[in-house]
């Protein structure tokens, strides 16, 4: 290895979205990188074992559940309808494995250096990189950026085995469809992958310890989610604590107490999914002398920058929403202000999607965020029952919700749930980056007939003035 590759502009610590952007655009701007990934493959958890093969199971399940319970609504008539799960495992791998290469694609051509190993963030910046071979290469980049990620929360009382006590990671690959699946966690993770094993069959207990369900998200798209799982077939107990739990051969029994009454389930298996925590894997901030926040994360400015001169930290390991597309939007500001760019991160136009059937997605403050700063607001809702293009679909359930100031018509918030509300947010996005209001929304002309119509009626709900209800 030459020198040159040895003392490179910028050395990434994490091949995952955030990580592998960070770097790709790097390289654009004339850097020479090169990222540190101890996996055997590029993409990090969510292209490996969350985002992507999530949503190929989510994608095949749905197409089961259409065959078996809605397809004759349609006239299409199946006879024998059955899940070959093998299959569907295969296909999600294969899924999976195309991305993945894609992104080495992307390495190659943009002449990223990916450096097989695990990398350690020494004094002055030097970064040790322990190959599978087990030979220790030294770098002295200029810069370092920090893309370590998360892992999952485990209870210590149900310590994950992968076998019966499941993260998201042996969610994924459960080898048989579950008899009775308990979900510990009603947030994005716990419900999406609980509406895939539902679709397939099992019966699926979602427990969670808050008020409600997706706690964060509006008031108003919490209670049409609840109303619309249930009606699916997810049993959710909302205010329910686990507090004990334990395997017992091929079972898993959870006790758990809600005012004041104790009760047990017992289930064949058990996703575990109350959370995320940042991973410093290679890191030893103590020694380093890297701040870190109260939950472990690096603390970061707007620039990516941590407290250690020319280290940048970036995604899950730095907190706040763990979303993939936040990850690669830090990555490609740290990556700017490297090269000498006057970037800079913001957060309050971030989308949040959850890929439930219908879906979910939602941008800007909720409602009640928005009367908690004392702005007089406007709100215009428009079901998806009144939009055509989703009578066509059969897809009807859900609505869009705007959230406006009243004063100045300016978007401050956008929540939707119905079929394809991931693809329909971006519009929103577009304009409350150039605080825009409803009226601009409005005004623009949507396609006939369209889904996105739906987001044309609830900004002219905001203004009073809907046409279609």
């Amino acid at each position: 290895m030459s020198d040159q590759n040895l003392t490179p502009d910028l050395l990434v610590i994490g091949g995952g979205p955030g990580g592998y952007v960070a770097s790709i655009r790097a390289a654009q701007l004339g850097l020479s990188v090169v990222c540190v990934e101890f996996d055997k493959t590029l993409g990090g958890v969510c292209v490996n074992v969350g985002c992507i093969p999530s949503k190929a199971l989510l994608g095949s399940s749905e197409h089961y559940e259409f065959a078996k319970k809605h397809a004759a609504e349609h006239g299409i008539r199946f006879e024998g309808v059955s899940v070959d799960l093998a299959q569907m495992m295969k296909r999600k791998d294969d899924v999976v494995a195309s991305n993945t290469k894609g992104v080495e694609f992307l390495f190659k051509k943009n002449k990223v250096t990916w450096a097989k190993g695990v990398g350690t963030l020494l004094a002055d910046n030097v970064v040790e990189v322990k190959g599978m071979d087990g030979t220790v290469t030294s770098y002295r980049p200029k810069h370092v950026i920090l893309a370590t990620g998360s892992v999952p929360m485990q209870l210590p009382y149900l310590p994950f085995d992968e076998e019966r006590v499941l993260s998201n990671i042996g969610a994924l690959r459960i080898p048989e469809i579950p008899k009775h699946l308990i979900v510990i966690g009603g947030g994005v993770i716990g419900l999406e992958l609980g509406s895939v094993w539902r679709r397939l069959g099992a019966k699926v207990t979602v427990l969670e310890y808050a008020p409600t369900i997706l706690l964060g998200n509006d008031a108003d798209i919490i209670k049409e989610a609840h109303k619309i799982f249930s009606k699916q077939g997810l049993e959710i107990h909302v205010a329910t604590k686990v507090i004990d739990g334990r395997r017992d051969r091929d079972s898993v029994i959870v006790e758990t107490e809600k005012d004041g009454a104790a009760q047990r389930f017992t289930a064949d298996y058990v996703l575990v999914s109350i959370g995320r925590k940042p991973a410093l894997t290679g890191v030893d901030a103590t020694a380093l002398g890297l701040a870190l926040g109260k939950r472990g994360e690096i603390l970061v400015d707007h620039q990516m920058r941590t407290n250690l001169p020319n280290v940048f930290a970036i995604g899950d390991a730095v907190g706040g929403k763990l979303l993939a597309h936040k990850a690669e939007e830090e990555g490609v500001i740290a990556a700017e202000v490297i090269a000498g760019k006057p970037a800079h991160m913001h957060y309050g136009n971030m989308p949040g999607i959850v890929y439930t059937w219908p879906e979910i997605a939602t941008a800007g403050l909720t409602e009640s965020e928005a009367r908690a700063t004392g702005k007089a607001i406007k709100v215009g809702k428009f079901p998806f029952s009144a939009n055509g293009r989703a009578r066509t679909m059969g897809s009807t359930d859900g609505f869009v919700k705007f959230v406006t100031d009243a004063a100045t018509d300016e978007i401050l918030g956008c929540h939707m749930i119905g079929p394809n509300v991931g693809d329909l947010l971006s519009e929103v996005v577009l304009a409350m980056e150039y605080r825009g209001t409803a009226d601009d929304i409005g005004e623009t002309v949507h396609s006939h007939p369209t889904l996105s119509e739906t987001v044309k009626e609830a900004a002219l709900g905001a203004l009073g003035r809907s046409l279609h209800i």
